[in-house]
């Protein structure tokens, strides 16, 4: 089964043809055929496509909006210029799966697509205005360029954390504020952290129920979750992705009061602020430099510089943080595992946020820690640490793909 992988933002849109069934699932076989990426829609778009196996083609042309975006990734997909292996028809697309960001109390599981699936995606956009809108359009340009009998599959990021308990999602605010307006933890990245549990169990051939194990996915934007029974119990990121762990532009965890105290001296309004804390603030406005953890880490190696080191120190102890409260949540934790951009691919980050984990019984490798980089899968704790370490590269864009193969054959998640 061919499918179609779309991640919609307000002005870009991401993409990935990956050919998956059964068998291919099983023996961990599927396959990216193609994926790419259009961005600055509604203008002189930039479009970058490539097929596996080629060099990516990267050229402008006016798109003025997701339908026409859309409609252009198809075109060139079922070309002979993409060379795209077994589609070279818009009937050769099986399904199309989307990536939803918020499905609020609504959806526990990825979901076939239909008018009541669509409005409760629109009864959430108050919950994810800038996101929801976004990838409606998407499904709407899907139903128009290909027509209503291709299936369609929503694929939510809160979904997996919809298992957490009351005492995980709650505020401490009037319950009747949670009762008119559902103001409480979400959580976000649950794709990813769903898919490196998955592949944790598999790697060790676990029951689901076995699982028990802090997942940390850190990258541009970064949470942490307490996995209890292969099922969220407890995330960072919370009624939006702002609240938790330091990140590229997000300043994370804050007491709220600082809003207030801005208002007046800095004489800021509301949207100036919630543009600071997302857009100005985490590594970037630590360090004055770069929200890019890359380039800090550079910063600090070539010119010693101190706010670099600072940011980073900060994003460190924060994560160390996190795992220390999980730890203390959970009945047992058997791993903790590290995937995104910074998670797969920065050993040293890894190293800093593991110093004084032994506590936990948790020691880092220093020798197998340099060895994982650049999407490699691998264990990095010593022989004696008491419990593990993984490094876990992260898929949601084939998650979305399985999932849709299986909500189209009705075939249950595991």
């Amino acid at each position: 089964m061919h499918i179609l992988v779309l991640n919609c933002g307000s002005s870009s849109v991401k993409f990935q043809i990956i050919e998956t069934n059964q068998e291919l699932i099983d023996s961990d076989a599927d396959r990216r055929l193609a994926h790419g990426m259009v961005e600055r829609i509604g203008g002189h778009a930039l479009l970058t496509f490539q097929a596996e196996g080629r060099e990516a083609i990267r050229f402008d042309e006016p798109l003025r909006d997701h339908r026409a975006t859309v409609d252009r990734i198809l075109r060139w997909i079922i070309s002979r210029d993409s060379q795209i292996e077994s589609v070279h028809a818009a009937s050769d697309i099986d399904g199309v799966g989307h990536r939803v960001v918020h499905g609020g109390e609504a959806f526990r599981h990825s979901v076939r697509i239909d008018e009541t699936v669509r409005k409760g995606i629109e009864d959430c956009i108050d919950l994810a205005p800038l996101h929801n809108p976004a990838n409606l359009r998407g499904i709407r340009a899907i139903e128009e360029v290909l027509g209503p009998g291709v299936p369609q599959v929503a694929v939510f990021d809160t979904s997996f954390h919809s298992t957490m308990p009351e005492t995980s999602y709650l505020y401490g605010l009037p319950y009747h504020l949670y009762r008119r307006h559902k103001l409480r933890r979400y959580g976000f990245h649950g794709t990813s952290h769903r898919y490196v549990a998955y592949r944790y169990r598999r790697m060790l051939g676990l029951k689901r129920e076995d699982v028990n194990i802090i997942t940390l996915h850190l990258g541009n934007g970064c949470s942490a979750c307490a996995i209890e029974e292969g099922s969220s119990f407890n995330t960072s990121m919370g009624f939006t992705p702002l609240e938790g762990l330091i990140m590229g532009t997000r300043a994370g965890d804050l007491d709220s009061a600082i809003i207030e105290f801005l208002m007046h001296k800095e004489g800021m309004t509301l949207s100036e602020i919630t543009t600071l804390l997302n857009k100005h603030s985490g590594l970037l406005g630590i360090s004055g430099l770069t929200g890019d953890m890359r380039d800090l880490l550079a910063e600090e190696e070539e010119h010693n510089d101190r706010r670099a080191r600072l940011a980073i120190d900060v994003f460190c102890q924060r994560v160390r943080r996190y795992v220390g409260a999980y730890m203390a949540i959970l009945d047992r934790v058997s791993a903790v595992i590290f995937t995104g951009g910074i998670g797969q691919n920065a050993p040293d980050i890894r190293k800093r946020i593991c110093r004084g984990l032994d506590k936990f019984g948790m020691v880092l490798d220093s020798e197998a820690n340099e060895r994982i980089t650049g999407g490699q899968t691998g264990a990095i704790p010593t022989p004696d640490s008491e419990r593990q370490l993984y490094v876990i590269p992260t898929n949601e864009e084939l998650l979305i793909a399985r999932d849709t193969f299986r909500v189209i054959e009705g075939i249950p998640a595991p």
